[in-house]
């Protein structure tokens, strides 16, 4: 085998771009969901040279806690300590690879005041991603499945990503008043022209075909394939990528995004999320709509109009402060954001976001049936339509604070981005021990 040195830098240079060829728990928990600490939350498969970790929660469509983070971190540790392990590998049980936090769990601890075990939770969960990207061993990701939030964080800082027939990508975070987290601001702002403000402030979907095409996945295979690739990365002995990438080329399809794609509309996409606000994307997309009467655009206005206004704007500089940080500075940042988020000093926008789409599901709103959207001074009242984007959502639009984007003032988006308080301390992760990329 080669040593481990030798395979970093292999690894390292095959990533000329960080991530070329980040949805949450359904289900309400009980509170003490993200502490539980059973091993059976992420299973073990020992093979000739490799390891695979299972995450092992398909009730919540294995929705990460702290408990889960945690045993990533103990397992990738000891295994790239281990000279006789050559590489790792991730999956999910059941329908989904991962949802994302269990935000559910978050929403009641926050509502109980326990902002301490949120903080463990991002400390522990952003810990491993870190870990993760900076790995010295390959890494293949099987995205057999539902891939959204904190699911793309563990998954696309590695070496391989395999996207398969049933893979359904999302950040669909600013529907329930968050942002993209979990190393979204790093890999979505990599992504060609603007389709990482794209994804990051619509929450739209991608499926397997579609990751493929931005770099998002390095490979695809169908899902009925994956048991005959997983059999033949087990037998091999190796910690070379390159020898991995041949076995994974064996079971992997040349394909191509079908004509209803995003990305067969990457030009009108650049034109129009290229601008530096978010009022001025809306009125380019509106404009643009009335010229050409796209109904990509309309659609994608109306995915706009269901976000939280205030995880737009944060969103939205998010992702353009990540084209310019480093690996490590995007989850420091987004750290920080999380914790401003969680702890409703600006707004309640992250708790009334879970309560309306995930806990009470409640098919009434709390308002009449219309909603106001202002967008460079202009005020618009339509009535509500059945959001399209993700069916799992209910109806209801949350009563969202600042409810318009001319609300959302320059101070709210700068404290965002500011620790908790002066003696708050930021995410600490080991840059000196593992190096972060750029």
């Amino acid at each position: 085998m080669q040593s481990l040195k030798s395979a970093s830098l292999i690894r390292r240079s095959l990533r000329i771009s960080p991530f070329k060829s980040g949805y949450r728990s359904l289900t309400s928990l009980s509170t003490n969901a993200l502490s539980n600490d059973s091993d059976d939350i992420v299973l073990v498969e020992g093979k000739a040279c490799s390891r695979i970790a299972i995450l092992n929660r398909p009730p919540v469509l294995n929705a990460l806690n702290t408990a889960a983070g945690a045993r990533l971190q103990k397992l990738y540790k000891s295994w790239e300590d281990n000279p006789d392990i050559g590489f790792v590998m991730l999956k999910g049980s059941g329908r989904a690879f991962c949802a994302g936090g269990d935000i559910v769990s978050l929403y009641h601890l926050i509502n109980e005041g326990n902002i301490q075990a949120c903080k463990d939770f991002c400390r522990t969960v952003y810990g491993f991603i870190y870990q993760l990207g900076t790995y010295l061993k390959p890494h293949v990701a099987l995205l057999n499945g539902i891939t959204m939030g904190g699911g793309g964080g563990v998954s696309i800082p590695g070496t391989f990503r395999v996207a398969t027939n049933k893979t359904v990508f999302a950040t669909p975070e600013t529907l329930i008043g968050f942002h993209p987290d979990a190393g979204a601001s790093f890999y979505l702002s990599h992504l060609p022209g603007y389709l990482g403000e794209y994804l990051a402030l619509t929450g739209d979907k991608l499926n397997g075909v579609e990751m493929i095409g931005c770099g998002l996945a390095t490979h695809y295979s169908l899902s009925a394939r994956l048991p005959l690739l997983e059999e033949q990365l087990g037998k091999l002995v190796t910690d070379d990528p390159s020898d991995i990438e041949t076995s994974l080329g064996t079971y992997s399809d040349v394909v191509y995004p079908d004509s209803a794609s995003v990305l067969h509309r990457i030009e009108t996409l650049d034109k129009c999320f290229s601008h530096d606000t978010v009022e001025e994307i809306i009125d380019s997309l509106e404009s643009e709509a009335a010229k050409s009467h796209d109904d990509w655009c309309a659609s994608t206005l109306k995915k706009l109009k269901y976000a939280s206004p205030l995880s737009l704007k944060v969103s939205l500089r998010s992702i353009r402060e990540g084209r310019y940080q480093t690996f490590d500075q995007c989850l420091v940042r987004e750290y920080r954001m999380s914790l401003q988020g969680m702890s409703k000093q600006i707004s309640n926008d992250f708790c009334e976001g879970v309560r309306a789409r995930m806990v009470d599901k409640d098919l009434a709103p709390k308002f009449d049936g219309t909603f106001v959207f202002g967008t460079q001074g202009k005020r618009e009242k339509k009535e509500i339509e059945s959001p399209t984007l993700l069916s799992s959502f209910a109806v209801s639009k949350p009563q969202w604070n600042p409810p318009i984007l001319e609300q959302v003032s320059m101070d709210m988006v700068d404290q965002y981005f500011s620790p908790l308080s002066e003696c708050e301390p930021d995410l600490e992760l080991p840059t000196k021990q593992r190096e972060a990329f750029t």
